[in-house]
């Protein structure tokens, strides 16, 4: 590491809990965010500022107006451009050191074949049938996953780990689609502020992972609200029936 490296992090470095090795098994690291959104778009940032090696970036859609409140990757000079390609060229503005690669919107054989890529995957996304594929994705290839969500003035955490055998996964919490579903917040409304502290921690708990500390939301699920700043979890069991890691080996 340099010295201009040094300098850098050097706030982090300082932490006994990341220190050098730390930051080396960071640099080392790639992550792929699925989702650029309110809860990509914060995490990317922090990622990126705390000097993850490699972040692959995937989103099909454009910056639009509405989106301006809460995606604090983007300006009014994004509007109808690439999220995607919007986001490495703000995130290099930020720190160039990092390598960056923009992806298209993922689906069967090249969100698994990005997964693979990954050491660690970041679930970004706003509905079930992602989140799902994710699961699927990670779980054929063992990769570990952290996903959150928001809605109104909650949000929730979860980490997986698929070669751990204790770990549940997506769909031990949710077997089934819940009800609601596609474009939940463009019907029932998000407070930005609520979504970017999913996405920080998010990111927080990502640097943990990838830096060799403590995994405190691994079959945990994290809860948080807005409107009285309260945080409760629980732990989510494996699901003995599951749809999904019931019938594929952990790591397979």
């Amino acid at each position: 590491m340099d010295d201009a490296a040094l300098l850098r992090y050097s706030r982090q470095i300082l932490l006994p809990a990341l220190d050098l090795d730390g930051q080396a098994l960071l640099r080392r690291s790639t992550v792929l965010l699925v989702g650029l959104g309110g809860l990509g778009a914060p995490a990317a940032l922090y990622l990126a500022g705390a000097g993850c090696g490699s972040l692959l970036l995937a989103d099909g859609d454009e910056v639009d107006l509405s989106n301006l409140p809460r995606q604090v990757l983007y300006d009014e000079a994004d509007l109808g451009k690439g999220k995607a390609e919007s986001a490495v060229r703000h995130l290099k503005a930020r720190n160039g050191t990092v390598q960056y690669e923009a992806l298209a919107a993922l689906h069967g054989n090249a969100l698994t074949t990005a997964v693979t890529r990954a050491d660690l995957v970041l679930d970004c996304t706003d509905h079930f049938a992602s989140r799902s594929a994710i699961n699927d994705a990670c779980l054929a290839t063992g990769t570990p996953w952290l996903s959150a969500a928001a809605l109104r003035t909650s949000g929730q955490l979860m980490g997986f780990d698929p070669q751990d055998p204790t770990s549940p996964c997506y769909r031990c919490l949710w077997p089934e689609a819940p009800a609601q579903e596609e474009d939940a917040c463009a019907v029932a409304g998000v407070l930005g502020p609520v979504v970017g502290t999913l996405g920080l921690l998010q990111a927080l708990e990502a640097i943990k992972w990838l830096s060799g500390n403590p995994r405190s939301c691994l079959g945990q699920v994290l809860s948080f609200e807005g409107l009285t700043l309260e945080l409760s979890r629980f732990t989510l069991p494996r699901r003995p029936h599951c749809p999904a890691c019931s019938t594929a080996p952990a790591g397979s």
